[in-house]
């Protein structure tokens, strides 16, 4: 019902400002009454992180940077919802516009720039939650923060009464140098941070398992001291991967694809799937992945699963397929 209601809205959608679709989108899930999705099968629940997942298909951070719609993602079927990027105080982020379609390749760029509500509103919404499920917070640190992972430690301690699991964001190509903690030595004491973090946590409640999220605009030297980091820190997984600042020679919408920002959806998958590929041989098993970037089927999504991941997300591809993608990945991966 919900696949055949998008295809009803989806050019009236179309003709809108992509962001402005976008909130139109937050709020129709907020205002519809959505039933609940059925159960899914046993064939496709998922042991990870600790955590028990019904299905393994998530919703990357991104599409509710504010926590506004959690409940309505969980019963149109995902298996695990991620918020955020959530930064400690409010941020406008970038001017707009800042977020484009590209409707012949199934793709979209974005410049956002980690706009979000902060961690008070966002903690507000999330402890007045009624539902249940996997909810996972996205980090980040403002623009102007002078010490970042000051920024990522004070989101775990806020958030760890109210998260299933966190994941640091140093890999967004839309605020200025923090893909610079992607580097080994501010890495280091990024995850040294955040680690204590959790821990001073978890002294008064669960420990909530710690991601990484990379991006895929790395070479294998810089994935090489990500993931020796990750593990001598003793992190829980890593997210894989980003968006990305390059362009495939592939790309038809040549002039929107000029446009700056990073760059998702399917154009991003095979870049993406290669990167997860590469992280899954240096990690060999000690811990698990989770593969994000360019899925767009049930196909796509088994790739993922096959170049190493545990857990798949997807966002972009939502765009273009409406929540009916849903159904249709998890029937396939059944």
């Amino acid at each position: 019902m919900i696949g055949a209601a998008f295809a009803l809205i989806r050019p009236r959608l179309f003709r809108m400002d992509p962001e402005e679709a976008h909130e139109a989108t937050l709020s129709a899930l907020r205002s519809l009454p959505i039933p609940p999705s059925l159960p899914d099968p046993a064939s496709l629940q998922v042991k990870a992180f600790g955590l028990d997942f019904p299905n393994p298909v998530g919703v990357a951070a991104g599409f509710d940077k504010n926590a506004e719609v959690v409940d309505p993602l969980f019963r149109l079927g995902f298996g695990f919802v991620e918020i955020g990027s959530v930064t400690p105080r409010p941020q406008e982020g970038n001017p707009r516009p800042r977020l484009f379609r590209l409707p012949a390749d199934e793709g979209v760029i974005n410049r956002f720039g980690f706009n979000n509500q902060g961690h008070a509103a966002v903690l507000a919404r999330l402890k007045a939650r009624k539902g249940r499920g996997i909810l996972g917070v996205n980090v980040g640190a403002n623009k102007d923060s002078e010490d970042k992972a000051a920024d990522y430690a004070a989101g775990i301690i806020v958030f760890a009464p109210v998260a299933s699991y966190f994941t640091l964001n140093i890999s967004s190509p839309n605020t200025p140098g923090l893909r610079n903690l992607q580097k080994r030595e501010a890495l280091d004491e990024l995850l040294a941070r955040a680690v204590e973090a959790r821990d001073t946590a978890a002294l008064i409640g669960p420990r909530r398992p710690l991601l990484l999220k990379i991006a895929p605009d790395i070479t294998m030297f810089e994935l090489d001291d990500i993931v020796d980091r990750a593990l001598a820190h003793k992190l829980d997984g890593m997210i894989v991967s980003n968006t990305t600042i390059s362009r495939p020679e592939t790309l038809r919408e040549h002039e929107t694809a000029k446009e700056a920002g990073g760059l998702s959806g399917a154009p991003l998958f095979d870049l993406s799937t290669q990167v997860l590929a590469e992280t899954a041989r240096r990690v060999g098993g000690r811990f698990p992945l989770v593969g994000v970037g360019g899925i767009h089927s049930a196909e796509t999504a088994k790739a993922k699963l096959a170049a190493g991941a545990t857990l798949v997300q997807l966002y972009s591809s939502l765009v273009y397929k409406g929540p009916g993608l849903i159904r249709q990945i998890k029937k396939g991966l059944r």
